[in-house]
């Protein structure tokens, strides 16, 4: 379990959006071992690792989201802003929750020109894709 657990690490951590796939490959091979066992096990994880090893690799989610929790916990990032907030009460449109907001899937090809990030953060790019990640 422990080479499973960080062959699936390195699927995520590495391999990322270069090859999404791997990630599924890694977990699936996780869940097999548990069922199978060893010394049969050993396939499973010889495959899962070869294709994890062999694959392009990207951090670029990695830094991604590790650059979001940084600018959370470091600077002021605004409030969502109020079109966005659910009015699960019909009393709280009455202050602004929800006014405005347009469904994207009432839109052609679900697009649609709204403000999704406070005013604070417009701007912010944390997903930047490099070469490995193909279209």
């Amino acid at each position: 379990m422990f080479l499973a657990r960080r062959i699936t690490i390195a699927a995520a951590e590495d391999v990322g959006m270069a090859n999404p796939n791997a990630l599924v490959v890694a977990t699936s091979a996780m869940q097999a071992i548990n069922m199978i066992g060893m010394p049969e096990a050993r396939i499973i994880l010889a495959d899962a690792a070869v294709y994890v090893a062999t694959s392009k690799k990207s951090n670029a989610a990695y830094l991604a989201v590790d650059k979001a929790l940084n600018d959370v916990k470091t600077k002021e990032t605004g409030e969502v802003p109020m079109h966005l907030r659910n009015a699960p009460v019909e009393e709280m449109q009455n202050f602004g929750y929800s006014n405005g907001y347009k469904y994207p899937h009432d839109y052609p090809g679900h697009i649609v020109e709204q403000q999704y990030l406070p005013d604070e953060m417009l701007g912010t790019k944390y997903y930047i894709k490099d070469d490995t990640v193909e279209d």
